[in-house]
C-alpha cells in the first residue's frame, strides 16, 4: 500500500510538473510588462520564420549549386506559387489564432477543445481538396507564371509533386496557427525546426546526390514537412494544454467554422491577391527571359530572410492584440502596439544597409552565376528601402487583425497590390532601358500607399473609442 501511495504521489507530482511546464511554454499577455513577454514570443517566431525561410532556401541553394538555371527557375517559379497556396492556408488559420487568443484572454478556455477540434476537421477537409485540385492544374498554373520554355516542364513537375502534399502542408501551418493562438512560441518553433533538418537531409541526398533537381527538391520538401507532422503530433500529445481535447472534438461545429471563416477569410483573401500580385509581377520579370527569372527568384529568397523581423511582429502582434481584446485591455494593445513597431524598426534600419550596399553578397548564398546575381542585387535594392516601411506596416496588420478589423487589412492589402504594386511593376517593365530596380520599386511604392491607409484607420479607430461613453471596451 505504502509503494501504491508513494507511485501516485510521484505520479501526481509528474503531471503537476507537465502542467507547469504547459503553462510556461504559454505567455498571458494581458498581464505585467508588455516589451520582455512580447520578445519572449517573439525571438522563438523570428527563430521559426528563420528556419522556415531557411527551409525553403534550402531548396534554391542545393539546386543552384548542383544544377541548372532551367531548375533554378522552376523551383524559383513553382515554390512562388506553392508560397501562395501556403500562405492562404496559413492565412485563413489566423481565424483560429485570433478565436483563440480572445478566448484565452477572457479566460473561457473550455472553448478551446471544441475550436482545435472545428479547425482540424476544416482544414483537412480544405487540404483533401487542394491535393486532388493542384496537381491536375499544374500545368496552367506553369503557363500563366509564363515559366521560361526551357524550365516548363520542370516548373509542371515541381507544381505536380508538391500540390500531392498539400494536405501535409496545411496541416503543418495549422499546428502553428493554434499554438500561437494560446501565447506559445516553442512548439511551433519545434514542428519548423524539424521539417528544416529532414529537408536539408533530403535536398542533399536527392539533388546533390541522386541529381534530381527541381524534381527532388520538390520531394524533399512534402517528405519533409510529413515528417514534421508526424513527430510534431506525437509531441503534443506529451503536452498539457491549457483545455480539454479528445477525438469527439474533431467534428464540424458549424458556429464555430463560421467565426474562423469570418475572421480568416478577410486575412486569406488579402493575402491570395497580394500573392497573386506578386506572381504578376514575377510573370512579368518571367517574360524577359531566363537570367531575369532566376535573379527574381534568388531576390525573392533573400527576400524571405530579410522581412523576417516584421513578420515575426505582425504574429506576436495578432496573439496578443487578441489576447487583451479579450480581456478588455485595448489601451494595452495599443500600448504594445507602439513597443513593436519600436523594436522593428530598429532592426529595419539594419537590413535596409545590408541589403541595399551589399545585396550582391546576399545572392551568392543562393546563385553562382554571375549575371543571375547581378539582377537578384539590382532587385533588393528596391527591396531594400521597403525594409524601413514594413516595421510600421506589418505591426499595424498585426494589431487591426487581433483586433478583429481584417476587413479592412484586406482592403488596404488589395488596394497597394493592384492600385501599384502591379501596375508600377508593369509600366517600369516598359521603360527602356529595363532594369530590375524600377520593376523592384513597384513594392515600397505600394507599401507607402497601405501605410498612409493603416494610419487613418488608426486615427480613427482612437477617435470612434474617445467618442464612446466611458466603458469597459
Amino acid at each position: 500500500m505504502v509503494r501504491k501511495d508513494s507511485d501516485k504521489g510521484n505520479t501526481g507530482k509528474a503531471e503537476g510538473s507537465r502542467a507547469a511546464s504547459g503553462r510556461r511554454s504559454s505567455i498571458d499577455f494581458t498581464e505585467g510588462k508588455i516589451l520582455f513577454p512580447l520578445l519572449r514570443f517573439v525571438f522563438p517566431v523570428l527563430i521559426a520564420l528563420f528556419l522556415q525561410a531557411l527551409y525553403g532556401a534550402v531548396d534554391l541553394i542545393v539546386v543552384g549549386k548542383f544544377a541548372g538555371a532551367e531548375d533554378v527557375s522552376a523551383v524559383s517559379t513553382g515554390s512562388q506559387i506553392m508560397l501562395t497556396l501556403t500562405n492562404l492556408m496559413s492565412s485563413l488559420s489566423m481565424g483560429i489564432t485570433i478565436f483563440l487568443g480572445q478566448k484565452i484572454g477572457e479566460k473561457d478556455a473550455e472553448a478551446g477543445g471544441r475550436i482545435v477540434g472545428a479547425g482540424i476537421c476544416m482544414f483537412v477537409g480544405i487540404g483533401m481538396v487542394l491535393t486532388l485540385l493542384v496537381p491536375l492544374l499544374s500545368g496552367g498554373l506553369a503557363g500563366i507564371m509564363q515559366a521560361p520554355e526551357e524550365a516548363f516542364d520542370l516548373t509542371k513537375s515541381y507544381i505536380r509533386i508538391c500540390g500531392f502534399g498539400s494536405l501535409v502542408i496545411i496541416l503543418y501551418n495549422l499546428i502553428g496557427s493554434i499554438f500561437r493562438g494560446l501565447g506559445d512560441s516553442h512548439t511551433p518553433l519545434m514542428t519548423v525546426l524539424i521539417a528544416c533538418i529532414c529537408n536539408i537531409a533530403g535536398d542533399l541526398l536527392l539533388v546533390a546526390v541522386f541529381h534530381m533537381g527541381a524534381e527532388g527538391a520538390a520531394l524533399a520538401t512534402v517528405f519533409a514537412q510529413m515528417i514534421s507532422v508526424i513527430i510534431s503530433l506525437v509531441l503534443i500529445r506529451r503536452k498539457t494544454l491549457p483545455f480539454a481535447f479528445a477525438l469527439k472534438d474533431i467534428r464540424p461545429d458549424k458556429a464555430i467554422i463560421g467565426k474562423i471563416v469570418g475572421l480568416g477569410i478577410p486575412i486569406a483573401f488579402q493575402d491570395l491577391l497580394v500573392g497573386i500580385s506578386f506572381l504578376v509581377v514575377l510573370a512579368i520579370v518571367n517574360s524577359l527571359g531566363l537570367v531575369a527569372s532566376a535573379g527574381i527568384g534568388v531576390a525573392e529568397k533573400v527576400c524571405a530572410f530579410i522581412m523576417l523581423v516584421p513578420i515575426a511582429f505582425m504574429q506576436a502582434m495578432s496573439a496578443f492584440v487578441a489576447q487583451n481584446r479579450g480581456a478588455g485591455k485595448i489601451d494595452r494593445a495599443i500600448q504594445g502596439l507602439k513597443i513593436a513597431i519600436g523594436v522593428s524598426v530598429f532592426f529595419g534600419v539594419i537590413m535596409f544597409a545590408v541589403t541595399f550596399f551589399r545585396g550582391d553578397m546576399l545572392s551568392l548564398i543562393f546563385a553562382n552565376d554571375v549575371q543571375v546575381i547581378a539582377a537578384s542585387a539590382d532587385y533588393l535594392k528596391a527591396y531594400a528601402i521597403d525594409c524601413l516601411l514594413t516595421c510600421f506596416l506589418f505591426c499595424f496588420i498585426g494589431f487591426f487583425n487581433g483586433m478583429e478589423y481584417t476587413g479592412f487589412v484586406m482592403a488596404q492589402g488589395i488596394l497597394g497590390a493592384f492600385l501599384v504594386r502591379v501596375p508600377v511593376s508593369f509600366l517600369m517593365s516598359r521603360i527602356e532601358p529595363v532594369t530590375m530596380f524600377r520593376i523592384g520599386l513597384a513594392t515600397p511604392c505600394s507599401t507607402v500607399l497601405q501605410i498612409t491607409l493603416c494610419f487613418f484607420y488608426f486615427a480613427w479607430f482612437q477617435k470612434r473609442r474617445a467618442n464612446r461613453k466611458p466603458k469597459t471596451e
